[in-house]
């Protein structure tokens, strides 16, 4: 049985409410699954933005009340996931945590509008978005499959060191988020994880990943500049990827010079993977297994075991 699928990245641009992000993100999904689509991914921040030139009014040792508010608009653009602070985990992502009374979700509903879009459409949504869990902002990664619904989600562990701001408005997500998950469309069987930008320069971080021997190795990044091409061919040359290493990037609404509401063009990259590449890539190279010498070399992840993931 043939082992490809169509996979797609959407080059698009965060809107200028949460409200109009979703629903431009129900229009690609839709427009991707007409093209026959079956797991689409898409920018890093798409929901709640990347505030590109926004400073908050910081500077060492002081704030400004222009700043704060801000971060107050900032903050009001997150969604709300219903996680808890501490990232619930497997409690969170099979619905065992309590829901307020006269209320059937945690949360502001986003999780169950992507649960929607993706059933109804038959594509498995990869999304970064900026989460609130209580008073913190996380970069997070969400899996969603159009059977079982949210399949996992992973925060950001290392806000940008490159852009320092990053580690000013978002916390450090917990390693032990860094799952896989799996799933199987159309026959194919996919062990799936996302790195967020510039995690894929963390060696120990990127093998972690490696470790659960993923087939599909998806990134979305807020930036654009030439370095990724080198690190792309090189993950590539790692035989772990089937298909093109994505990379997504976009100018967001929330930065300093305003909202820009032009029209949008398609912004759909559509290639068929084959997945079978992984398996013919390992003659050459098995990062998973034999070429990381797991007999002699040990990596350890703080909450995480790194056994491979079940089907």
């Amino acid at each position: 049985m043939t082992q490809k699928l169509k996979a797609a990245v959407a080059q698009k641009r965060t809107r200028s409410s949460v409200e109009s992000t979703l629903a431009a993100l129900k229009q690609v999904t839709q427009h991707a699954a007409s093209q026959g689509v079956k797991l689409l991914l898409l920018p890093e921040t798409y929901l709640g933005g990347y505030p590109r030139t926004c400073d908050c009014g910081t500077a060492v040792g002081a704030r400004t009340p222009h700043g704060r508010e801000q971060f107050l608009q900032y903050f009001k653009s997150a969604v709300d996931l219903g996680d808890t602070p501490a990232g619930a985990g497997d409690d969170w992502i099979d619905r065992t945590l309590p829901v307020a009374k006269g209320s059937d979700c945690r949360g502001d509903g986003t999780r169950e509008f992507l649960e929607q879009v993706s059933r109804e459409t038959g594509v498995f949504i990869v999304t970064v978005l900026i989460e609130k869990a209580s008073d913190t902002l996380y970069c997070s990664a969400i899996y969603v499959d159009p059977s079982s619904g949210v399949l996992g989600k992973r925060w950001k562990a290392m806000p940008a060191s490159h852009a320092a701001f990053e580690r000013l408005i978002w916390g450090q997500g917990s390693p032990s988020s860094l799952q896989a998950v799996t799933t199987e469309i159309d026959g194919v069987k996919l062990t799936i994880a996302a790195a967020i930008c510039w995690e894929n320069f963390m060696p120990l971080l990127q093998h972690s990943l490696y470790s659960r021997n993923v087939n599909i190795y998806l990134t979305s990044t807020a930036e654009s500049r030439d370095t990724w091409l080198p690190l792309r061919r090189t993950i590539g040359g790692e035989g772990l990827l089937a298909g093109p290493f994505w990379e997504t990037s976009h100018d967001d609404p929330l930065d300093a010079s305003g909202v820009n509401e032009a029209p949008e063009k398609d912004g759909l990259l559509i290639h068929e993977i084959d997945v079978e590449d992984c398996e013919r890539g390992k003659l050459d190279m098995d990062v998973a297994e034999s070429s990381s010498r797991n007999d002699s070399f040990k990596l350890t992840v703080e909450g995480l075991g790194l056994n491979l993931p079940p089907f």
